[in-house]
């Protein structure tokens, strides 16, 4: 579990599906209103108090991403002064939420060193198709796949995010993030172009 402080009253939480698994709660559950869903979002909360000090009292709008096979980015917003809301609800441990939740299709890895991701675009390239983006965001290079109603059980899928795992780390940066204050390098078929220039 990485805890992020975006703002004041902004934290963003990704959790892997190790951490979910540990606690014995199945992607699926993340949708549903289980109690063990309730003790992981305590846990998040607690961490996130005394890791960033972000406190969660009030009212929380809470966003779930789920990305494929990398886990679930948690973006958790502290509203200051929220009207009383008929889509809210409140847990057995007393934080009120309005909980969105939606599925993205990118899949994201960083790498902190050119030659890792170069000796990865070698090994990929069969798997990865013509598709990538390279991103150089935070003093390192985030590489983006887009598999929209690709399922992510897909024996290609599960070869590509193998691959990746073994040469970077999956990282929760969104595409918006990236665009926004990191470095478009190689816009498309990035992979092929790393294993033409770097072969």
């Amino acid at each position: 579990m990485k805890i992020e402080r975006l703002g004041t009253d902004k934290i963003r939480i990704f959790l892997t599906f190790d951490d979910l698994t540990e606690r014995g709660i199945k992607k699926d559950d993340m949708w549903r209103e289980v109690p063990k869903v309730h003790e992981l979002f305590s846990e998040m909360m607690e961490q996130a108090y005394s890791e960033v000090g972000f406190d969660a009292s009030g009212p929380l709008a809470v966003e779930v991403f789920a990305l494929p096979a990398q886990g679930m980015v948690v973006i958790v917003t502290r509203s200051r002064n929220a009207e009383p809301d008929e889509d809210r609800f409140e847990d057995e441990d007393g934080y009120e939420m309005e909980v969105t939740l939606e599925h993205s299709d990118i899949i994201a890895y960083a790498f902190r060193d050119l030659e890792d991701l170069i000796r990865m675009a070698k090994v990929i390239q069969p798997h990865a198709g013509n598709d990538g983006t390279l991103y150089s965001y935070k003093d390192r290079w985030v590489l983006l796949f887009d598999t929209p109603e690709v399922d992510e059980d897909e024996p290609k899928i599960q070869a590509l995010i193998a691959i990746l795992s073994e040469y970077g780390e999956a990282t929760s940066v969104t595409q918006a993030v990236l665009d926004e204050y990191g470095k478009k390098v190689i816009e498309r078929d990035a992979v092929n172009v790393l294993c033409t220039h770097f072969g």
